[in-house]
């Protein structure tokens, strides 16, 4: 068979099946040969559903692969309509940032945090500004906990921090309220 669906029918190797009737009956171990007439007589498919049963055997079930197909891609689409998906903004921040563009970028990022969004502050240090990137970038991070705690966000948490070469981030997010 194509793809990850499993074997029906005639694409079924083994010679013993346990077999499963379409009304949910256990018909036992049979040949591979009288289960596929059991299903042809019901004008059903024989599909595998486990590859070892509690008998050492393959368990078959005498069903409508297209129903099987369609009801699988409904669950798919029906968990994946109720997944949450979670957005991250990125807000990236020189050292010699000017005091206005500062406060900008700030509210831009309270915003986006009181949206339920988590944010990611990256410094960006070029040339010279990385020889003195611990203590920059130490008080830099600083002026925003304080400026987003000033912004009235409380809860706030943060997770990960990466420093890669010229670069330095961290994530922010608010926690929920309990």
């Amino acid at each position: 068979m194509r793809g990850n669906h499993p074997p029906i029918n005639e694409f079924i190797m083994a010679p013993r099946l346990q077999v499963i009737a379409s009304s949910g009956e256990n018909l036992g171990v049979l040949s591979r040969y009288e289960a596929l007439n059991i299903a042809r007589q019901e004008g059903l498919d024989l599909i595998i559903i486990a590859d070892v049963g509690a008998q050492g055997v393959p368990v078959a079930k005498i069903s409508d692969y297209g129903k099987l197909l369609y009801a699988k891609k409904k669950k798919l689409a029906d968990a994946k309509k109720h997944q949450k998906v979670i957005k991250i903004k990125e807000i990236k921040l020189r050292p010699k940032i000017d005091e206005h563009d500062f406060q900008t970028k700030l509210n831009q990022a309270a915003q986006f945090l009181q949206e339920g969004n988590r944010v990611k502050f990256t410094l960006v240090f070029r040339g010279r500004e990385a020889a003195l990137k611990a203590e920059r970038g130490v008080a830099m991070f600083e002026k925003i906990n304080q400026t987003l705690l000033e912004k009235g966000l409380e809860h706030l948490d943060r997770e990960g921090e990466t420093k890669l070469g010229q670069f330095w981030s961290r994530v922010y997010f608010t926690k929920p309220n309990k």
